[in-house]
């Protein structure tokens, strides 16, 4: 499911409030084992244009899972 999450993702990178819907509904799939990597992949990939966007959604688990570099 995480590579299927991470393509959707990267298909609707163009669109902010998709992108944001997108993110949001990932969450609820991916296995919390995963979490860490895919916050991490997502801020490697969208931090330049959706780093606001990243920290609302994730802010939640940001004590739990940290990224070096983000902040």
């Amino acid at each position: 499911m995480l590579d299927y999450v991470k393509l959707i993702l990267t298909k609707v990178s163009f669109n902010k409030a998709l992108f944001e819907k997108e993110l949001r509904k990932a969450l609820h799939i991916v296995l919390p084992a995963e979490l860490a990597d895919f916050r991490s992949w997502c801020y490697q990939q969208f931090a330049r244009v959706y780093r606001h966007v990243l920290k609302r959604v994730f802010g939640r688990f940001r004590d739990d899972f940290p990224v070096a570099g983000v902040g």
